[in-house]
Parts: C-alpha cells; sequence; structure tokens
C-alpha cells in the first residue's frame, strides 16, 4: 500500500485515542460483499482470494431478518478462517432503529475477530464520532483493546460528499472513504438506472467530480479511498471498465459483489509486473545514488531516465502496492562499475 504514517487526527473529547502502531493501510483491491444472513456464502467467501470481506447487515439483509444476522456473523467471525482478509462488518446507518443493536452485538460477540466497522450513509462527522464513541465503550467494557477496531465511511448523498472532509478527520479510526454509487445517484437525480454507468446525455465522466472529492479527502488524511459495487455482476468488461477508471484516479481498490469480479479487481489495483519492477529500480538507484558510495547526488541517470526524490516519491507508491499484492521482483538493480 501507499508509505504513508498511520492517522493522528484528534478527536473530539471523549472518543479513541489514536494508535499510530496499527496498521490503517491494509491491502483493499478488492472488497467483497457478502450478506450476513446467508450461512452458505459467508462460508463460501473464506476461500476466494479476495484483500477485504465485508459482512453485510444493511441493504442485503431484509429486516426481518437483521436480528439473527448478527448473531451468524459473529458466529462466522469467531469460527471462520479469514486468514489473510481484512474482516469488516457493515452495520445499519444512524437513522435506523437497528444501528446500535448491530454494532454492539456484533463488537462484544467477535471484537477481537474483527478489524472494521462500515458506516453507511455517512452525511457529516458527528456520525463517525458516535461510533467512535460507542466502540470505546465496548472495548472499555469488554477488555478490549481500544482504538483498534477501524472505521469505513460510505459516502452515499450530496451531504456526506459536501462534509467528507470533516468526515475524514473525524476519528483515528477511519481507515477508508468509501464512495456509494447507488443511493448518490438517487439522491442527486441523476438519470440512469445502471449504477456506475454514465448517464444519458452527458459528454464526459459524470463521476470525475465525485471520486476526486473524495480522493483528495481521504489522501488529504492518510487514508483509503475505496469504489463502490458494480451491480451488473455477470458483465465483467463493464467491471473492468468502470474499475479501471477508479484505479487511474489513484483508488485503492474497489467492491466486488460476485466471485467472478475479484479476480478483475485484484489484477485492476495492482500495478503491472513491468511497473513493478521499475519501481523497485528506482528506489534502489536513488539508494545508492544519495549514498556515500554513490557520490551523494540528488538526482542521477537510471538509464535514460533522469530519477530525483520526487521520483523516489512516486516509485514507493508503486512498490509499496505490489509489495502489498505479493509481488516478487523480476529484475535487479545492478552497482555501477567505477
Amino acid at each position: 500500500m501507499t508509505a504513508h504514517p498511520s492517522p493522528t487526527t484528534t478527536l473530539p473529547t471523549g472518543g479513541s485515542a489514536a494508535h499510530p502502531s496499527i496498521n490503517r493501510l491494509r491491502p483493499r483491491r478488492s472488497c467483497l460483499a457478502v450478506p450476513g444472513s446467508n450461512p452458505r456464502f459467508l462460508e463460501k467467501a473464506q476461500g476466494l482470494p479476495a484483500d477485504q470481506v465485508f459482512l453485510d447487515l444493511e441493504d442485503a439483509c431484509a429486516p426481518l431478518a437483521k436480528p439473527e444476522a448478527r448473531h451468524t456473523i459473529v458466529k462466522f467471525l469467531n469460527e471462520g478462517d479469514w486468514t489473510g482478509k481484512t474482516r469488516v462488518v457493515r452495520v445499519n446507518d444512524w437513522t435506523t432503529e437497528w444501528t446500535y443493536r448491530d454494532v454492539v452485538t456484533v463488537v462484544e460477540g467477535a471484537g477481537p475477530n474483527l478489524d472494521c466497522i462500515m458506516l453507511p450513509k455517512v452525511q457529516d462527522a458527528q456520525q463517525i464520532v458516535a461510533l467512535d464513541l460507542l466502540l470505546t465503550q465496548i472495548e472499555k467494557t469488554m477488555g478490549f483493546e481500544v482504538g483498534r477496531i477501524g472505521i469505513e465511511a460510505q459516502i452515499e448523498n450530496a451531504q456526506g460528499l459536501n462534509n467528507v472532509n470533516e468526515i475524514a478527520q473525524a476519528s483515528p479510526r477511519v481507515e477508508t472513504i468509501i464512495f456509494g454509487p447507488a443511493d448518490f445517484m438517487a439522491s442527486i437525480n441523476m438519470k440512469s438506472l445502471v449504477v456506475g454507468e454514465q448517464p444519458p446525455g452527458y459528454p464526459a465522466d459524470a463521476y470525475h467530480y465525485i471520486l476526486m472529492k473524495i480522493l483528495m479527502a481521504a489522501r488529504a488524511n492518510n487514508l483509503q479511498a475505496i469504489d463502490g459495487p458494480y451491480l451488473q455482476i455477470r458483465n465483467i468488461d463493464g467491471y473492468r471498465e468502470v474499475a479501471q477508471r477508479a484505479a487511474a484516479l489513484g483508488f485503492d481498490g474497489k467492491w466486488v459483489l460476485h466471485p467472478g469480479q475479484v479476480e478483475a479487481s485484484n489484477e485492476i489495483f495492482s500495478p503491472s509486473q513491468e511497473d513493478y519492477d521499475h519501481a523497485e529500480l528506482i528506489l534502489d538507484a536513488y539508494d545508492y545514488y544519495t549514498s556515500e558510495a554513490g557520490g551523494k547526488k540528488g538526482s542521477a541517470m537510471l538509464g535514460d531516465e533522469m530519477i530525483d526524490e520526487a521520483s523516489r516519491k512516486m516509485a514507493l507508491v508503486i512498490a509499496g502496492k505490489g509489495r502489498a499484492a505479493g509481488m516478487r521482483r523480476t529484475s535487479k538493480f545492478e552497482t555501477p562499475e567505477a
């Protein structure tokens, strides 16, 4: 992942303390949505190569199924094998009657086996503060490490987008800002029924401003930016097109709703082998040329390319993504002969 320090934003009095040692920048190339009420899907998800799995208590659960789904999720978090995956539960939003019980039941029941809570339809910073305070109370009551569980904030309407920077700063628990396209499109009356697709009659990218505003808020606060779902789950070409748009801007990953989308997302949000190798070469070459042995140079040539501190920063991003994806180098920097 990108080589940024952990967030150190100060929460209003009563919230959790920052935990610089906690890795808030986990791999999230593919974020798999799994209905919390479906044991068969919860079982299958454990074997899929998604970076993150979120067990859903919101839209994927019918109202009458939510109470039992909480306990099903606790069981699968505690007894399942989620090795190598970030474990997240999406609770219901604060405007519903389910939110507090979602959080209490899941965190008290499976807190040590949970990495993050995803909060949907976030509209202002106080909704993040409220979740942080509730998590802190549960952690203290249960004897869990305070502040370890992260928060993922999902932006799904105009008010949330207008407040996204304050939302990103609301708690040191915040790890990601997520674009929720379906509810967002409905909230602004966008003329399209295909989630994530361009509305008819608009000649440019209708999502560019939205995605860039989310991305800027995330990067300004050392957070990750995640694109939301593409609902035509059998249209892998369509998924690739939408995912490549977000990846080109700099997003860290995208939701996947079907096993067939996982491979595409992992590929698109990973650097190519050529780019990864080149980034590692830049880092090795820069380390050498700025050292005593390399002549203490601020800039130098790597083949036909001049590299300097700016090159190093760009290379760190690509190399970090490649390492997080488990990529292996196929080239090696050779020290120039004297």
